[in-house]
């Protein structure tokens, strides 16, 4: 019977470690309704060219993880709406609400 493999990155009988479901949900596009609408938001691990936050107007520099987000239910239709889409800093898009 072949012996159980120890792990490299956890050492034997440690627990595990919680689950980041953030890092998990990564890339994955899902649904947010605030006062401010439905918004289809994606987080994005990085880039390769950098986007002006409509946040705080500063730049989203290249390889920086953020987050991509468009109207749910744009006026003309979704394919206008995903041409809308706007790159946030995380915590820009997070702080959105408190920012009116």
């Amino acid at each position: 019977m072949p012996s159980a493999r120890r792990s490299r990155r956890r050492p034997w009988g440690d627990e595990h470690p919680p689950l980041d479901l953030e890092r998990a949900r990564a890339g994955l596009e899902h649904i947010e309704t605030a006062a401010d609408g439905s918004w289809r938001v994606r987080t994005v691990s990085g880039s390769e060219k950098a986007y002006r936050c409509p946040g705080c107007l500063q730049e989203v520099p290249p390889a920086v993880p953020h987050v991509v987000a468009w109207a749910e239910d744009g006026l003309f239709g979704p394919e206008a709406a995903l041409s809308e889409r706007r790159h946030w800093h995380t915590g820009c898009w997070q702080a959105r609400g408190r920012r009116r």
